[in-house]
């Protein structure tokens, strides 16, 4: 059997780079550490990590989403995928791809988790309701969209210090302020909420040097990803079994402390 995995669609070679009416970007660190506050009440109000990414631009961005989409691996792939969600949430198609693949483990984690690429396109939306169409914004939402694929890549939780790991092997790939800020702020808090020997800005540290040395994954083709094997996936793209992540999780159970559940249970 043939398994069809073209979800291209016609691109617009008149799309601009930057819309005309995109505000320039602002550096506000007082603002970030307002919404990182927020953040920490409720780590799963999505919409906090959105406004301190808004209050901490990373430098460079633009000349990298220039450089990248004006590539011939850009052009193939705003014509091939573009739209990412509809290939993430496309589960019945990703099944279709080979056992062990990384399709097969994400849908896995996505249904056990109760996720969806659209439910996070969803509350970006409440964030930031005007779109620009533009290409620089299509290159941002690669890295928005391969949030959850990047935990099934490096095997990191959606604990507080497996998030705080993904966002810091994120900053290694594509050094936002936001990525860095949230990760060692979050790392701060844990080790402030419970106390323990745990290695966790290891852990992060870790993850962050995983990231530097892993290829852009927002820049690699994500369907051809998808239907690779995940081993060896991972051996080509130098992501390894996180240590200090798990000698953490071993530390917080050592101290009766579920890691998934560890700052409600310090509160």
């Amino acid at each position: 059997m043939k398994i069809n995995h073209d979800f291209s669609a016609p691109s617009d070679s008149q799309t601009p780079f930057i819309h005309p009416e995109r505000p320039a970007s602002r550096f506000r660190p007082l603002k970030a550490l307002h919404h990182f506050r927020e953040l920490i009440k409720n780590k799963e109000d999505t919409e906090q990590v959105f406004h301190i990414f808004e209050a901490l631009p990373r430098p460079g961005f633009r000349k990298d989403a220039k450089k990248f989409v004006d590539s011939e691996q850009g052009k193939r792939l705003l014509a091939s995928e573009p739209e990412l969600a509809v290939i993430l949430d496309d589960h019945e198609r990703l099944r279709q791809m080979p056992e062990g693949s990384l399709a097969h483990a994400y849908c896995d984690f996505m249904e056990k988790e109760g996720l969806s690429a659209a439910g996070l396109i969803a509350e970006y939306d409440q964030f930031s309701p005007r779109k620009y169409g533009d290409l620089i914004e299509w290159y941002g939402f690669r890295q928005r969209d391969t949030h959850d694929l990047l935990h099934v890549l490096t095997g990191y939780g959606r604990d507080a210090l497996g998030e705080a790991c993904v966002l810091a092997f994120t900053y290694g790939q594509n050094p936002a302020l936001g990525n860095l800020f949230i990760s060692y702020a979050a790392g701060l808090n844990m080790k402030k909420q419970v106390k323990s020997q745990a290695p966790i800005f290891k852990a992060i540290r870790e993850a962050q040097k995983m990231g530097k040395a892993c290829p852009r994954i927002n820049e690699e083709s994500v369907i051809d990803l998808l239907a690779q094997p995940l081993d060896a996936l991972r051996e080509r793209l130098k992501i390894h079994t996180p240590h200090f992540y798990h000698q953490a999780h071993a530390q917080f159970r050592a101290q009766n402390v579920d890691p998934y559940d560890m700052l409600a249970q310090a509160a």
